[in-house]
């Protein structure tokens, strides 16, 4: 799939996710931008855990139907999140995804998140997709 069609399908299986763009693709992942709104802040006004948490699972969730193509069905099945540091309130955050293996049934990979503009990571999340048979 490409960014577009990553995108589209997004929109229209998962109307309730708002404000992610595909960024960049590469063969080993891709990059998602997410739009930071006051929504995505918690007390302290900093970025919220949930926020970056569910950034993680996107990215490595468009970056998996980058490879296998349209399904839905494709689930988390393990997840963890270090959280760094603080994340810049005002600034859009960046995922990169890449991923380690795609195998048949799993798919492993790893989210580096950051500032839009800082070089230095915010969380760092591994995740394990389940792929369901054809």
């Amino acid at each position: 799939m490409q960014a577009h069609e990553i995108e589209s399908f997004l929109a229209r299986e998962f109307p309730q996710v708002s404000g992610y763009s595909v960024t960049e693709m590469r063969p080993d992942g891709l990059q998602m931008r997410l739009a930071i709104e006051d929504r995505h802040l918690r007390p302290g006004g900093t970025v919220s855990g949930p926020t970056m948490f569910m950034l993680a699972d996107l990215v490595m969730y468009a970056a998996v139907l980058s490879r296998i193509g349209e399904v839905a069905l494709a689930v988390t099945t393990g997840g963890n999140i270090d959280f760094m540091r603080k994340p810049a309130p005002s600034r859009d955050l960046l995922a990169d995804c890449r991923l380690l293996k795609l195998g048949r049934v799993l798919a492993v990979g790893e989210v580096l998140i950051r500032s839009d503009g800082q070089d230095e990571p915010v969380a760092r999340a591994a995740l394990t997709y389940s792929i369901p048979p054809k």
